[in-house]
């Protein structure tokens, strides 16, 4: 089956294009109250109810999305929306900090958590029709009530689903991970198993959730988390609301490096 292709994601981005500016004033919270939480706090408390809301907006004109019933049947059901040109769009929340407004500062760095879960494979993607619809806001005043903020849509993104799937399994495969059942339960080497890989014996099939089982293998509690997939656009655009700029295309190696660096040492603290 052909992919979905660059144009066809193209028109997608440009139909959702006046999703852009978009504030949730019915989530109004006192600017003062902000101080008292980080970020990611605020992230995941507006995330949860901006997901809840967001399938009312396709009243806007020419959007042409609507509830998807879901053909994974629990509440993270996939995908998230269907579209009038019979494309499959999965939501994804990007948080991004807004300078003018004062938060508490974490004391240690926070990785984003949105990510694309293990429940979204090669067995329930149709390649032809999935896409991933990033939505990056902020929290912004009110213009009629600036002592009040709401998150706000900013800007977004329209990426091959089949793409991304591809990209985040071959990073665990790459760091020497593997699926265990048929795409059941991704997971990575443990400590025990990388320093038997350095030593070059072979691992033993089975995996715990926890390093003091012992098993060579562990579940990748952090599978698929956005900022961890190697994929070119997502990365552009997640670097891009990072307020680091634009990624020239020729230093996305360059990036995808430092991305891993500063992961592993997070890992390693964990």
């Amino acid at each position: 089956m052909v992919d979905i292709t660059s144009d066809e994601l193209e028109k997608l981005k440009l139909q959702f294009k006046p999703l852009v500016g978009i504030q949730f004033k019915s989530l109004a919270l006192p600017a003062a109250a902000l101080e008292a939480f980080e970020p990611s706090q605020i992230g995941t408390i507006v995330g949860a109810l901006m997901d809840a809301l967001i399938p009312h907006l396709p009243d806007l004109p020419g959007i042409g999305l609507q509830k998807h019933e879901g053909i994974l049947k629990d509440r993270e059901g996939y995908p998230d929306y269907k579209h009038v040109s019979g494309k499959r769009l999965e939501l994804k929340l990007l948080y991004v900090d807004n300078p003018n407004i004062k938060m508490k500062t974490p004391a240690t760095p926070r990785e984003p958590s949105a990510r694309l879960t293990q429940k979204v494979t090669r067995k329930n993607v149709d390649p032809a029709n999935d896409a991933m619809l990033v939505i990056a806001y902020r929290m912004e005043p009110q213009a009629a009530a600036p002592e009040s903020v709401s998150p706000t849509i900013i800007d977004l993104e329209v990426l091959s689903m089949i793409e991304l799937v591809a990209a985040r399994d071959k990073r665990m495969e790459d760091r020497g991970g593997r699926w265990f059942g048929k795409f059941e339960t991704p997971t990575v080497p443990s400590k025990i198993g990388r320093k038997k890989l350095k030593a070059g014996a072979t691992l033993v099939e089975a995996y715990g959730r926890k390093e003091s089982e012992g098993m060579d293998y562990n579940e990748d509690t952090n599978f698929g988390k956005l900022s961890r997939i190697p994929h070119k656009l997502l990365q552009k655009f997640l670097v891009k609301h990072r307020g680091k700029g634009e990624i020239p295309e020729e230093l996305f190696k360059e990036a995808v490096v430092e991305m891993e660096d500063e992961l592993n040492k997070l890992e390693d603290k964990t």
